[in-house]
């Protein structure tokens, strides 16, 4: 199979962005851009994201005993920019305030979940963590949220879809 055309393929799909952000054993705050984001279960409440074997933070990801799922909103691309940096001060000048043990919650996302470990299962080249919610946030003041479709950020055109009135099962 050809990497390239499979990756080209996987960018068909539009998702979400959002930065997990957690502490390390030693305090410091860790944090990474991903795409890689869904619900799993709702009873438990159950949500998942996977990271590369290779990342730099993996392993002090692996350690923490809490993280933040901040899902992004369309102004906050620059954050998704600097969070996807390896070895850059990902942490400057950005806002955020604790959350549930410690794990950094971003100012002005669209929402968090805020989780403890559950589960972490190989997964190819990828590390899949399943987080249990134990606190989740919404924003008043974010109204669009960043958006990743082949290859580039863009923004939901067109109105909001009120969910209670969704003419179909929502199955999770």
């Amino acid at each position: 199979m050809d990497e390239r055309q499979f990756r080209n393929v996987l960018a068909e799909y539009a998702t979400g962005v959002t930065i997990v952000t957690a502490r390390t054993k030693a305090g410091e705050k860790i944090g990474m851009t991903m795409t890689s984001f869904n619900t799993v279960s709702l009873d438990p409440p159950l949500v998942l994201f996977s990271v590369g074997v290779k990342a730099l933070s993996l392993q002090a990801l692996r350690e923490a005993d809490a993280y933040v799922v901040n899902i992004l909103a369309r102004t906050q691309e620059h954050l998704s920019n600097q969070f996807a940096r390896a070895a850059s001060d990902k942490w400057a000048g950005v806002h955020h305030t604790e959350g549930h043990k410690g794990a950094p919650r971003l100012t002005n996302a669209i929402a968090q979940f805020e989780c403890e470990p559950y589960a972490c299962h190989e997964g190819g080249d990828h590390l899949i963590f399943l987080g249990r919610v134990v606190n989740f946030h919404t924003s008043d003041t974010a109204t669009e949220p960043l958006l990743f479709f082949r290859g580039r950020y863009h923004s939901v055109a067109g109105p909001r879809i009120d969910v209670d009135a969704w003419p179909l099962p929502l199955h999770y």
